[in-house]
């Protein structure tokens, strides 16, 4: 009935308002009441007609509508919306005041959330780049998976660090048959056809099968490190970047911050379909109360991103390691391309209209029509 956290520590953020009660975030029934935390960090539907019915899973419905992060609505509500009171909102604290404290709160955050990883079933997802690697370092005999293209970035990256660290790497090799075959079931998992969710999540979900099938149940994953800590070239640009509307990197990285909620359904969604559960420590709510606070300068400096979290991992992960850029998972695994390969070679040319989102959708159209042919 309720994910994530114990009910003590729900009820009591509800009755005090606390956003940030000291949870990996959470979500499910208590009281009588849905809830879903702050940050979204645990999926959570409502029936659109009838709003008492409630799942975990978007697919056990017949018309799920998302409940909203930081929401707490009653299960007795004539209509959804009415129901749901926006009982956290995530704070705005002011800058830290110098650059120590900073640095001090997270690197001691950072390292308590890694180390507190439970290490039973666990298997991390590494692309090389420093939000894995420093969660891989909180569980060292824990397995590191990489997937992507024969010749990919990540492939290359991963490897690199894991030599680096020492660790042993396990590397799943995609295929054009691995994409066609996913792409259907990520769609029925998360409802949306549009082609960056499905390119984002489509390594994520195969190395997860991969952690699957290798009898892990859980895997361990560096989500939330880009938006809490300044990693996207948008965020580094800023106020001159036309995708922000902000006119400071803090205020553009906490924009990036506020879009956690629709990224993370989708991560978590496509996990559990592929048979694991995540396990995300840099989303622990210790690491975003230490992060919220970050100046620009301990976000970005320069050329360099995500400035504290690496300042913070050259304790726990070889310097190199701690400095190497990460490419977007999409780009870095070459799902992005592979995808559009396959689209051009379906006929789907670049010259139309959103030609990877049709090719998606004629891969839904060739599955379920087979699925009725077996029926």
């Amino acid at each position: 009935m309720l994910r994530g956290a114990d009910e003590r520590t729900v009820r009591e953020a509800v009755e005090t308002g606390d956003p940030l009660p000291g949870t990996a975030g959470f979500a499910g029934e208590i009281d009588g009441r849905l809830v879903r935390d702050v940050l979204g960090r645990q999926p959570l539907f409502v029936e659109e007609d009838d709003p008492g019915t409630w799942s975990f899973d978007r697919r056990e419905l017949t018309a799920p509508v998302s409940v909203g992060p930081g929401v707490v609505r009653s299960l007795d509500a004539d209509e959804t919306a009415s129901g749901e009171h926006p009982t956290w909102t995530l704070p705005d604290p002011d800058p830290y005041e110098d650059r120590q404290t900073g640095l001090d709160a997270v690197r001691d955050a950072v390292t308590e959330s890694v180390a507190s990883v439970d290490s039973d079933g666990l298997a991390v997802a590494f692309s090389g780049g420093v939000d894995s690697a420093v969660v891989a370092e909180g569980v060292p005999d824990a397995p590191c998976y990489v997937a992507g293209f024969e010749g990919s970035h990540d492939v290359a990256a991963a490897r690199e660090a894991a030599d680096a660290m020492g660790r042993e790497l396990r590397v799943v090799e995609l295929t054009h048959d691995d994409l066609r075959e996913a792409v259907p079931e990520l769609v029925s998992v998360l409802g949306r056809t549009n082609p960056m969710d499905i390119q984002i999540v489509l390594p994520l979900y195969l190395v997860a099968r991969r952690v699957a099938a290798d009898g892990f149940d859980r895997l361990a994953v560096g989500q939330g490190a880009d938006e809490l800590f300044g990693g996207y070239a948008k965020v580094q640009k800023a106020p001159d970047d036309p995708r922000v509307d902000a006119d400071t990197v803090r205020g553009a990285a906490r924009e990036t911050v506020l879009t956690l909620p629709a990224q993370l359904e989708r991560d978590v969604l496509a996990l559990r379909a592929a048979g694991v559960e995540p396990v995300a420590p840099l989303l622990h709510d210790r690491v975003v109360e230490a992060a919220l606070p970050l100046p620009d300068e301990l976000l970005v400096a320069g050329e360099t991103r995500k400035v504290a979290l690496r300042e913070a991992a050259r304790e726990m992960v070889p310097d190199a390691v701690a400095a190497a850029d990460k490419k977007a998972v999409q780009y870095g695994t070459y799902a992005a391309r592979e995808l559009d390969r396959l689209a051009r070679q379906a006929g789907f040319k670049r010259r139309m209209d959103d030609h990877v989102e049709k090719y998606v959708k004629s891969l839904v159209a060739d599955a379920d029509a087979h699925a009725d042919s077996d029926g």
